[in-house]
């Protein structure tokens, strides 16, 4: 997946005057229990993620030591459940520091796949703006990054982390996390618009001569080393989430005010800059497949999907695991509909039609039509439909901020996007 070379992500602001409410707010709403509840689910959610992680590590070590299209396939769908419990955290980023500065190392892309390894010639041999473009580790047990000479000899979780993530300062250089596992277990999808995902063979991982692609067992090195990592930064988390957990304690410490502007901004970012903007109508404006968030696996309209019912559970306090075990709670829902009952109502309506949009996107490919496939130029149907999920998600933003000048919260900025708020600036 290529690098963006446009600006980014700008931010809007919700300008609300007010007073700080109290703590007990009307109807005897317990602003510090719907704050334990927000931090439970956000236990539930990590830990769901971590134990979802570590059953694809399971299945990679079955496709390491035994590499054939069923270990593959098992591989891939793990993959696929994994992104489940995940995608619903991110309603949690954008307003929690400690998750923005930790988000990158597990969900960051668009990513320059040549640095990993093998690519299609299509793919070009050199980028102005990455030096590391083609930088291929599996292939070379030494390089040259940005003047400086990296031991690849073993390729271990350090050396993701700490040599190759992000190097050179170029975020495309994207070493770790699910997006580098999807492309190591589908490589890339060569279709364009197509029909049809990334087709890594099984014998991309073979010993001896069986081996496609060659340096097959550095690939595999490289897979598992990604997949410890990504399960040692999820531990990470789930220990910021519990009870003595700083994320945890940044919120449940303060003033309960502050926690629902916490609440609010990562539902609001999310809902408008980065889900309707950057993940969805860039790449409807673009008609490019390489703006696909889940773009090597066809996996993204469940991305999208998962993220919208990240922001729907946390407005209705509740969340249901992949084990159907649920943690609910007393929720911001509760607060809104004791201010405002028919705030609250237009909340869950525009909530419940996002969903409805975002599931007839996942339906559609699940049928058979690709989310990248749907965003294609001339196919009006596809386009139309996720226009329709954008709108949506727009909508929903718009009675989120009457949701933060109903509470009384004081100034709140939520993430924009040039895609929405300044279309002109993606094609310069």
């Amino acid at each position: 997946m290529r690098h963006r070379t446009f600006i980014r992500a700008s931010l809007f602001t919700v300008l609300l005057a007010g007073t700080v409410a109290p703590a007990l707010a009307e109807g005897g709403i317990d602003r510090s229990a719907i704050v334990d509840n927000y931090a439970d689910i956000a236990l539930a959610k990590y830990t769901d993620s971590l134990e979802t992680a570590r059953e694809l590590d399971a299945k990679i070590d079955a496709l390491i030591e035994n590499p054939t299209d069923e270990t593959l396939q098992a591989a891939r769908q793990a993959w696929i459940a994994a992104r489940v419990p995940y995608q619903q955290s991110e309603a949690y980023r954008f307003g929690n520091p400690i998750v923005d500065d930790w988000e990158g190392r597990v969900n960051a892309w668009p990513l320059d796949e040549g640095l990993i390894d093998y690519v299609d010639a299509s793919y070009g041999n050199e980028s102005d703006a990455n030096t590391a473009y083609t930088a291929n580790i599996i292939a070379n047990p030494s390089l040259s990054l940005n003047g400086e000479t990296v031991d690849a000899s073993t390729i271990t979780p350090a050396l993701l982390q700490d040599e190759l993530q992000e190097a050179g300062g170029v975020e495309a250089n994207v070493a770790t996390g699910y997006h580098a596992i999807e492309f190591l277990l589908w490589g890339q999808d060569l279709n364009g618009t197509d029909a049809g995902a990334g087709a890594r063979p099984a014998s991309d991982f073979a010993e001896g001569e069986a081996c496609t692609g060659s340096h097959c067992d550095r690939r595999a090195e490289y897979l598992k080393a990604a997949s410890d990592l990504l399960i040692a930064d999820l531990e990470e988390m789930v220990g910021h989430w519990t009870a003595d957990g700083a994320a945890r304690k940044n919120l449940t410490e303060g003033a309960p005010e502050e926690a629902l502007r916490t609440i609010l901004t990562g539902l609001g970012s999310l809902s408008y800059g980065e889900l309707a903007g950057e993940r969805m109508k860039l790449g409807l404006l673009l008609h490019d497949p390489e703006e696909e968030h889940d773009c090597f696996s066809d996996n993204t309209h469940n991305s999208h999907l998962y993220d919208a019912k990240g922001i729907r559970n946390v407005y209705l306090g509740a969340y249901e695991g992949p084990d159907g075990e649920t943690v609910s709670g007393t929720a911001l829902s509760d607060l809104v509909k004791a201010t405002d009952p028919a705030l609250d109502e237009e909340m869950r309506t525009k909530l419940d039609e996002t969903m409805a949009a975002m599931q007839a996107i996942a339906d559609k490919a699940e049928a058979g039509e690709a989310y990248d496939q749907q965003i294609g130029e001339g196919n009006e149907d596809g386009n139309a439909r996720v226009q329709a999920a954008i709108d949506a998600l727009i909508a929903q933003t718009r009675t989120i901020e009457r949701v933060i000048a109903a509470l009384d919260l004081g100034n709140i900025e939520l993430e924009g996007s040039d895609s929405l708020d300044d279309p002109n600036a993606v094609f310069q």
